[in-house]
């Protein structure tokens, strides 16, 4: 059993709450540019200042106070990545009520289930669609209140005309109230059953993490003019972690959802770092080199790879030879400045998380000139509890625990959690939480892993079966299966993605059921002639898209493949009680898997 920590270097605060970071900004440096906002696609950035922002949260909390939101109700908050989803944020701690995100693509099965365990009295959604949705369920949900960010009856303008009566004192007398053990959010995260658990993370969780990370990641956040641009999903702690950071460091803000513009907006913004899943690097990447081979150039970018990579691989050496950097600053001419410009032509750092990102690309963006930071961490963990640093990277690990963090590798080979930003536990759920906490206080993280001489971290493989795919989307494999299952030609399915760009499914037909329906359908030659049938396949989509309802798009079903054999306990694909052996098949069916993923 190995075992790391590395010393607190820092004072956490034992009172007050996410809101003091706010005030103070507000209060002290009431000019500092806190945010950079849009009011439509193409639309100029408009900066908005600490003290703007802060009368913003100030009076649209009114309006919640007004309308009856008592400390720690849920609120739950549906929107993609944009302005008001930060000022709503504040504005329900500021009352003292917990903020309930929930991924705007979410299927009507999974908000209704989140609204409900959650108990949340109100609701915040971003567009008439999302609330014609819960109209529909409102009966089973018991929502009190539902406002609309987008449309005449704008929430943020409601609730600010709403609270007009609501005093000084009496906010901030809500405010003051709250204390770092009062629980700040509720992030629902998939399951192991495919039911979502909330993860209630307080305010001194998220203190004991911005604390550390950003003192640790001082070259991001403390650095002159330093700005991200937010374009990761809010609803995950990933990105949420990112934004109370800026709003407590004073790092310009800025946020995009649109995806499509994405290199326009990054360009216009000039971010100083950004954060983003491996699948984000993938694409940049591979758009550069589909273009350099479409303009002819293929294989100078390729070339210009390899150097990189080499450069990279001689910078952690300490040894770089003349030749390799006079080729570099030969390339960074020709092609690095242009992969520097995608990211906006200002950024410097990048920092990745959610699922593996690979070696290979991490070398080769160190050496185009954009250090990518690894990190680890989960939605149990409040965001990172090991990351590289600026002064400390090892390529292809996840780098060291931050300070007050203890990392174990158990003698499974699972890795636990040990630190300030350990969630408590799960909301109404003590037969999760006893699962994940041990007595002693570790949290089991459900990932395998190792730790060298020196701290550093490697993720090597998941010991529970969700899936996270490349876009850092976690998938619980059993919703999906059971569905799918339900079909009568179905005997047995395997749901995989993990460190893919989407979800996949290897399917098993019953042979009775086969039989029948090729009787019916007068096929003849038998199922390994038919598995790619356009009839059968067209039966089987309906099941998968039957099974997609389930979940949001990031989550579902993209493509699959009907296997000419079933899995049976005989030929060793499943256990005397018929679960399946994931990792068997995940052996014996790699080619198939492989083939779900080429085009």
């Amino acid at each position: 059993m190995r075992e790391y920590s590395t010393p607190l270097s820092v004072s956490i605060p034992s009172t007050g709450s996410l809101t003091d970071d706010l005030v103070v900004n507000g209060e002290q440096h009431p000019e500092t540019v806190a945010l950079s906002r849009r009011t439509g696609a193409g639309a100029p950035w408009t900066d908005v200042t600490a003290a703007q922002f802060l009368h913003e949260v100030r009076r649209t909390a009114k309006g919640l106070v007004a309308a009856g939101i008592q400390p720690q109700d849920r609120v739950a908050l549906v929107a993609k990545t944009r302005y008001e989803w930060t000022l709503l944020d504040y504005a329900i701690w500021y009352t003292g009520a917990v903020t309930v995100p929930v991924y705007e693509t979410s299927s009507r099965e999974q908000l209704t289930w989140i609204l409900c365990d959650s108990g949340s009295r109100a609701v915040l959604v971003e567009t008439a669609r999302h609330a014609s949705v819960v109209e529909e369920i409102r009966d089973e949900v018991h929502v009190e209140h539902l406002w609309t960010i987008e449309g005449p009856n704008e929430a943020v303008s409601l609730l600010q005309a709403l609270g007009e009566t609501v005093t000084d004192e009496a906010l901030e007398s809500r405010r003051a109230a709250v204390t770092p053990q009062d629980a700040a959010t509720i992030i629902y995260t998939s399951g192991t059953t495919g039911r979502p658990k909330g993860c209630v993370l307080t305010h001194g969780n998220f203190m004991f993490e911005l604390e550390t990370a950003t003192s640790e990641l001082a070259p991001l956040f403390d650095t002159e003019g330093a700005s991200t641009l937010l374009f990761l999903p809010l609803a995950h702690v990933f990105a949420r972690i990112i934004q109370v950071g800026a709003i407590k460091q004073r790092v310009r803000l800025g946020h995009t959802a649109d995806i499509r513009r994405l290199v326009d907006d990054l360009g216009e913004f000039r971010p100083t770092f950004v954060l983003a899943v491996p699948r984000v690097f993938e694409k940049v990447f591979n758009t550069a080199s589909q273009r350099a081979a479409s303009e002819g150039r293929g294989r100078i970018f390729d070339r210009a790879t390899d150097v990189a990579i080499a450069y990279s691989r001689a910078l952690e050496r300490g040894r770089v030879s003349p030749f390799l950097r006079a080729q570099h600053a030969v390339f960074d001419r020709l092609v690095y400045g242009r992969l520097r410009q995608a990211l906006g032509g200002s950024c410097r750092y990048a920092v990745s998380g959610g699922a593996p990102l690979g070696e290979r690309l991490g070398h080769f963006y160190r050496g185009v000139g954009v250090q990518v930071l690894e990190g680890y961490g989960l939605t149990e963990t409040a965001g990172a509890v090991t990351v590289n640093l600026p002064d400390a990277v090892r390529v292809g690990s996840v780098g060291r625990p931050l300070p007050g963090t203890t990392i174990r590798v158990d003698d499974d080979g699972e890795l636990l959690v040990r630190g300030g930003q350990v969630l408590e536990g799960y909301w109404r759920n003590d037969g999760a939480t006893r699962e994940v906490l041990t007595p002693d206080g570790w949290f089991r993280t459900g990932d395998l892993g190792e730790i060298d001489e020196e701290g550093f971290v490697r993720v090597t493989g998941r010991k529970k079966e969700i899936i996270v795919t490349a876009g850092g989307k976690n998938v619980a494999p059993a919703v999906l299966e059971d569905r799918l299952r339900a079909h009568h030609l179905v005997s047995q399915c395997m749901v995989v993605g993990d460190g893919k760009p989407y979800v996949a499914a290897l399917v098993t037909l019953d042979p009775e059921a086969f039989e029948h329906w090729s009787d019916q359908h007068g096929k003849s030659g038998g199922l390994a002639a038919l598995t790619t049938d356009p009839e059968l396949v067209a039966v089987l989509q309906e099941a998968v898209d039957d099974a997609n309802k389930a979940v949001s798009q990031a989550e579902s079903i993209r493509r699959f493949s009907v296997l000419p054999v079933d899995w049976t306990e005989e030929s060793g694909e499943l256990t005397p009680s018929l679960k399946l052996k994931r990792n068997v098949v995940m052996r014996e069916f790699r080619r198939e898997i492989q083939a779900l993923y080429e085009h």
